[in-house]
């Protein structure tokens, strides 16, 4: 009979946030992670180098990106398998957030292989807190679609009652700000961060109309987070009305 393998000879699968600009804002335990793990996952190798070598991590590297994840990822649970501990981190911030990491985490689970997930760096939390909107309940949605889909998102995202959060890159921020006054309307509330945790950080808060104003004539440079207010609750009259016709 072939032996059983347990769950302790099983290796762990660490999803580990890396900074998202300010190198200090690492953790202890996440440096731990990366120098006792038998081999880093990167986005990026090429990214990754200058931070594990700031922090005197000599692990091997292998990539782990959106282009190769569906293949990689076979070969990185036959490697858990095997009892290899891997840490799989992105470019910045926290794995499988508007980054690969979510399929290999399914397929590690799939195979009863444990995951664990470090707290730390993450763009859109930051940019939530700094935009005075509400935080109880808010609503996540990463990049919107290039082109299939996108005017059907804005069509729901536009009744949309909680605080939206929304990436965006420096070329087609003003595209997306557009968007925004077609869909949500020119007045409503926006607060756009770029370069947060970097010497550059910057915030701009106003109606759709103003940012807009504002990136016209100052240029858009590194990620943005855009934070939408909500859109107004209707009264509980016309909610009522409505449902009555």
């Amino acid at each position: 009979m072939g032996k059983i393998q347990t769950m302790s000879e099983r290796g762990k699968l660490y999803l580990v946030p890396t900074p998202i600009g300010n190198l200090e804002d690492i953790t202890f335990r996440a440096i731990r992670i990366l120098k006792e793990a038998d081999l880093i996952l990167a986005e990026d190798t090429r990214t990754s180098a200058p931070l594990l070598k700031h922090f005197d991590i000599h692990q091997k590297v292998f990539s782990h990106h959106q282009h190769n994840e569906h293949q990689s990822s076979n070969e990185i649970v036959k490697f858990l398998l095997e009892g290899k501990n891997i840490a799989l981190i992105s470019d910045a911030g926290t794995p499988a957030i508007s980054d690969p990491g979510f399929y290999l985490v399914r397929e590690a689970l799939k195979f009863d292989i444990a995951v664990e997930c470090l707290p730390g760096a993450t763009a859109f939390v930051p940019a939530l807190v700094n935009s005075g909107f509400p935080t109880d309940r808010f609503c996540f949605e990463g990049f919107l679609p290039l082109k299939k889909g996108r005017q059907t998102r804005y069509k729901v995202l536009a009744e949309e009652e909680r605080t939206l959060i929304l990436y965006e890159s420096p070329h087609r921020l003003l595209k997306t700000l557009d968007e925004m006054a077609i869909y949500f309307g020119a007045d409503r509330q926006l607060s756009v961060s770029r370069e947060l945790t970097k010497m550059f950080e910057e915030t701009v808060r106003g109606t759709v109309a103003e940012v807009k104003q504002y990136y016209e004539t100052h240029p858009a440079k590194g990620e943005f987070v855009i934070c939408v207010a909500g859109a107004e609750a209707k009264s509980s009259k016309n909610k009522y009305k409505d449902e009555e016709e």
